[in-house]
This record gives structure tokens, C-alpha cells and sequence, in this order.
């Protein structure tokens, strides 16, 4: 969590002062940034992890909750000053978390939000497991088709190597120009011959790796929870 990155959208200055200080009691402290809501904008979203709503001005919750509602790869942690407001905002806001602002209520804060941020993380990790596992899709393609035409690819070079190794026993062929073509040719083949048996190594460590790789996708993404209940 030390690499995230949490703005705060509150006109309430001890509002963003009492959970920034709060925030500053954890072990890990994340980035915080701080800003009014006439001076936001729904860019500023998007270098954040997790955005936090306060107190402000009075229409503009309403705007800014629902730019960000849904933002890809940000959580979004709004205060109510109101319990009953709970409910509603949370039916209207399917992606938002709502904490009432009651005794206790910075604690609760800082704990949903930790909550939020590991989940964002946890995303991002199996976001980027699944782009990886994409690119790497084309040249395990490749690979599989390699390591299955294999046998006919090994056949051919014996055949090539054997020929070579006949011709070069011919005294008509093996001396002069001739004969430097076909020793280039047979350097060439088994030049290929040692390639194909690379294919062979490679072959066990794709396995393992696509295994591994499928294994931390599928544990990343059992580890996100779903959204947490207060």
C-alpha cells in the first residue's frame, strides 16, 4: 500500500485534516492529496486508487459522486453526515462505500479504506496477470505448433544430414566449390538439428510456467472480497 495514492474531496478543512492525520497513525501511509470541491475535476480520478468525500458545498455532491461512480480501478469511500442517506446512496451508487459519520467514524473510515485500496490492488494484479497471460497467449501459439511439428522438422534434417554426409564422401563433390556449399549446408542443418532440441527443454518450462501463471491468476483473483459491508 506504500505506492497509493488517496485524494480527499471535502470543503471541510478539519474534515480532510482529521483523516489525514488519522491515516498517518497506520503503519503504511498512502499519498494523500487534498482538494475543494471547486477545484476538482473528474480528471483527477484517474491517478488515484482511492478517492474519499466529504463535506461539500451544497449540489455538488451529487455531480461528483457520480463521475466518479465506476471509475476503472479507483474506490470511492463517501461520508454521510446522515445514517439515512445510507441506504439510498448505495442503491443510486452501486460501486460507492458509505461510512455514517457518527462515534467512531474516523477509525471506520481508515479501515474501509485500507480494505478498498488492498482490493484495488488486487484488481491491478490480475488485471496486469491477464494482459501478460494475453500477450504470452500468441507466442505459446507459436511454441505449441513448433514443438508439434517437431518430429517431421528432425525427420527432414536427418534426411538433409545424411545426404550431405554421402555427398561429402564423394571425391567429386566433396572437393572445391562444391563441396564448401554442401559443408555450409550440413553446418546449417545441424545448426537447426541443436534448435529443435532446445524446443524440447522449452517444451517441460512453458508447461510450468503457464501452470504458475494460471495458479497466481486464479489466487489473486479468489483473494478479492466483495465489497465490505459496514
Amino acid at each position: 500500500m506504500n505506492h497509493s495514492s488517496v485524494l480527499i474531496v471535502s470543503d471541510d478543512t478539519e474534515f480532510a485534516r482529521t483523516v489525514a492525520a488519522r491515516w498517518r497513525a497506520e503503519r503504511q501511509t498512502p499519498e494523500i492529496t487534498v482538494v475543494a470541491s471547486d477545484v476538482w475535476r473528474p480528471s483527477n480520478v484517474s491517478s488515484h486508487h482511492l478517492v474519499i468525500v466529504g463535506p461539500v458545498r451544497s449540489g455538488k455532491r451529487a455531480s461528483i459522486l457520480s463521475a466518479i461512480d465506476g471509475a476503472a480501478g479507483v474506490a470511492t469511500v463517501y461520508v454521510a453526515d446522515d445514517e439515512k442517506d445510507v441506504s439510498a446512496l448505495q442503491a443510486e451508487y452501486a460501486h460507492l462505500l458509505v461510512v455514517p459519520r457518527q462515534d467512531g467514524w474516523v477509525g471506520t473510515l481508515i479501515l474501509v479504506s485500507i480494505e478498498a485500496l488492498r482490493r484495488v490492488n488486487a484488481l491491478g494484479r490480475a488485471h496486469r496477470a491477464e494482459r501478460l497471460a494475453r500477450a504470452c497467449q500468441g507466442d505459446a501459439t507459436l511454441g505449441r505448433y513448433m514443438l508439434e511439428v517437431r518430429p517431421s522438422v528432425n525427420n527432414a534434417l536427418t534426411s538433409v544430414l545424411g545426404n550431405a554426409d554421402l555427398l561429402l564422401l564423394d571425391p567429386i563433390y566433396a572437393s572445391g566449390e562444391r563441396g564448401e556449399q554442401i559443408r555450409a549446408i550440413q553446418t546449417m542443418a545441424l545448426r537447426l538439428n541443436e534448435i529443435m532440441h532446445r524446443f524440447s527443454s522449452l517444451a517441460s518450462e512453458m508447461r510450468t510456467g503457464e501452470k504458475e501463471s494460471q495458479a497466481e491468476t486464479e489466487a489473486l483473483s479468489e483473494g478479492i472480497l466483495a465489497k465490505p459491508e459496514l
